[in-house]
């Protein structure tokens, strides 16, 4: 598989550093608001690189963190009159809920800031240890003059920095290039921890790097994230983590470009700004966005237009249609051998789908090798010249390209054992009435996509 590098800025074959096996870390989301179709986007972006991974034959761990704790969260408790952990949990809820709806595979880990903090400590004692850190106004501080590769992934002009500049908040303008908090002194009314620099919290920089190095180690295959994170989120991880470990970070940086909305920003004050919701109240089609998303290459500006969503409905209707037609001739059972070579045409089909993924995750020149399958597999039913076997054939052809789209409607799937070990883990607490415990186990399935609801017959489970 080949994939356009941030860092270089040029296309490059993938080669995991443990073979057969991709380490990825994507940037998750802040949770101190709803997600926007925008921030949705970049997640069905990294979904489809997981997916793509995945039928490629490699086995893939993903790491999604979760930022709750932060300015903006700090903010929005305080203005809500919440303790922290309330606030972030009800906005964390609701993204979960938005990646089940938008068929997002769970990651393998979605690690908390706040969960982390030790480690965040112990990888700032490390940079002070080696150098790169001074301590001002009560807080700790990167110097990124004692990183000369510093700019190396968003090529930021470092001559616009003078001597002694430096940042507070964890985000600043694009252009600014200034040394950066690793640890905030505390504030009244902020959540703090202790630590050995005083008592205060981490910046937003360090958290990310601190949770991807302990679940993916100091070195991996693939970071991702939205073209925004690039600087100063991005380079600011490469900074303090090589800064900490004197070794690559991560060998492969993928972004994904904006969307806008009809030409233009999104913007509350424009009326043009759009949650899952708002979309799934006008077109309750959560395939159909998908879709969308899909159309365009994941570095290419996305323009959202309603139009363009009801055109994205059409074809999924044509997929799903095709894919029930094939169905019903399999089940039929035909027995009489059809003229259509459907095996050898499916096997086309499937080749130039994968070649069009292995080419930088090219979704729109994949999506164009399935209605051309879709329309010689059409007509082979109306003219009785597909058998049984080759509509078989042919949807599941269909079905694996699905394991990348993921529009097809789902069979009721069966749970991995370990799944299944949680919820009747979960069922004994609830008999011992470690009501505690029962929550916990409630929460963890529910940031894995997995909802239980308790009833009269007992424990149920959904996605979403």
């Amino acid at each position: 598989m080949k994939l356009h590098n941030t860092l270089g800025r040029r296309t490059e074959d993938l080669v995991p550093i443990e073979a057969g096996h991709v380490r990825m870390y994507t940037c998750g989301p802040t949770v101190y608001n709803v997600a926007h179709i925008g921030n949705l986007r970049t997640f069905v972006f990294e979904d489809v690189l997981r997916r793509s991974l995945l039928l490629s034959g490699l086995s893939v761990t993903q790491v999604m963190n979760l930022t709750d704790v932060d300015d903006k969260t700090i903010r929005g408790a305080a203005a809500e009159g919440l303790a922290l952990n309330e606030f972030t949990e009800k906005y964390a809820r609701e993204f979960f809920r938005d990646l089940a709806i938008l068929n997002v595979q769970p990651a393998e880990h979605y690690p908390r800031a706040t969960d982390h903090v030790p480690e965040m400590i112990a990888l700032i004692e490390t940079l002070r240890e080696r150098g790169h850190t001074y301590e001002s106004d009560g807080s700790v501080w990167f110097r990124i003059a004692t990183f000369p590769e510093y700019g190396k992934l968003s090529r930021i002009d470092l001559t616009a920095m003078r001597r002694g500049d430096r940042v507070a908040d964890d985000e600043y303008e694009k252009e600014d290039v200034k040394d950066f908090a690793l640890w905030k002194s505390a504030k009244p009314g902020e959540p703090s921890w202790r630590s050995p620099f005083g008592e205060g919290r981490p910046g937003w920089h360090i958290e990310c790097s601190a949770m991807s190095m302990k679940f993916l180690g100091n070195r991996f295959d693939l970071h991702t994230g939205a073209v925004d994170n690039v600087f100063p989120h991005h380079e600011n991880e490469i900074a303090q983590s090589e800064g900490a470990t004197g070794e690559p970070f991560v060998d492969m940086w993928l972004h994904s470009e904006h969307l806008i909305v009809d030409g233009e920003k999104m913007s509350k004050s424009k009326g043009n700004f759009y949650t899952l919701a708002d979309v799934l109240a006008r077109r309750d089609d959560p395939g159909a966005l998908r879709y969308l998303f899909l159309s365009v290459p994941y570095r290419k500006k996305l323009n959202f237009t309603w139009e363009g969503l009801t055109g994205a409905a059409t074809a999924v209707d044509r997929i799903r249609s095709a894919s029930a037609r094939l169905a019903e001739v399999a089940a039929a059972g035909s027995s009489k051998p059809g003229a259509f070579d459907a095996a050898s045409r499916a096997k086309t089909f499937l080749a130039a789908f994968r070649g069009a993924l292995e080419d930088d995750l090219n979704t729109p020149e994949a999506l164009g090798a399935v209605f051309p399958f879709l329309r010689e597999v059409n007509s082979a039913i109306d003219e009785n010249t597909l058998d049984a076997p080759g509509a078989d054939a042919a949807g599941e052809a269909l079905r694996t390209a699905d394991q990348v789209l993921g529009i097809l409607p789902a069979e009721r799937e069966v749970l991995p054992a370990e799944i299944e070990a949680q919820i009747e883990a979960r069922t004994d607490a609830r008999r011992r009435r470690d009501f505690a415990e029962a929550d916990r186990i409630r929460r963890d399935l529910a940031s894995r996509g997995i909802v239980l609801e308790d009833g009269a017959a007992g424990t149920r489970w959904k996605k979403g």
